[in-house]
């Protein structure tokens, strides 16, 4: 993605920390040819100066699942934005613009074909997103648990680039970043507000 120097977050720590708040990705990759993509649930496994690793699994029916050996993947984490009223500036002559961060993960997927591994995937899913959920998953019927699986494209993705960019009107004056950041946090929307925390959280404030 296009990330001016002013904008770019370097930090794989502030990066995976931001992936696995929002879990909820979009994951592109190539299908007959053409660009194509699925919005998926990912577990982010990472430690201190280590590889970066995404975990998922597609419906088995997903096309897409087939087309992962081919081809380098992206994926795509995003979540708070928000809309920049031209007002918040000092100058008249200013137009509006959109605060956001992102992230964006490269790398080559590899198929979990392996029912146990599979599984263990799964429970990965699960000890991230709903540990309660786990002591319900352990009583069900290993038939159950088997044609589940059976009925997945569980898959790893070994993260070989990481692109950062936290657009938060670093490129504005100290003032109109503090008018904009405290706009945002009095924003009726959830989005803008996180947008104006983390304004805020630069600052040091």
């Amino acid at each position: 993605m296009y990330v001016p120097r002013h904008f770019e977050q370097k930090e794989v720590a502030a990066q995976v920390e931001f992936m696995r708040r929002y879990s909820f990705a979009t994951i592109v990759s190539q299908v007959d040819g053409r660009p194509f993509a699925s919005h998926l649930p990912f577990v982010v496994e990472w430690e201190e100066n280590g590889p970066v690793t995404l975990l998922a699994h597609f419906a088995k029916a997903n096309p897409q699942a087939q087309s992962l050996k081919d081809h380098p993947v992206l994926v795509i984490f995003n979540e708070p934005h928000a809309y920049i009223s031209p007002s918040l500036y000092e100058k008249e002559q200013s137009v509006p613009t959109w605060n956001y961060v992102a992230v964006h993960a490269y790398g080559q997927a590899t198929l979990i074909t392996e029912e146990n591994a599979a599984r263990e995937l799964l429970e990965k899913q699960i000890q991230a997103f709903e540990k309660e959920y786990f002591t319900q998953w352990a009583n069900l019927s290993e038939a159950f648990k088997s044609a589940m699986i059976k009925g997945i494209s569980a898959f790893k993705i070994d993260v070989t680039e990481l692109q950062g960019k936290e657009k938060l009107s670093q490129n504005k004056t100290a003032q109109e970043r503090e008018r904009i950041g405290a706009h945002l946090l009095e924003s009726p929307d959830e989005a803008a507000r996180r947008i104006g925390e983390l304004m805020w959280k630069q600052e040091g404030v």
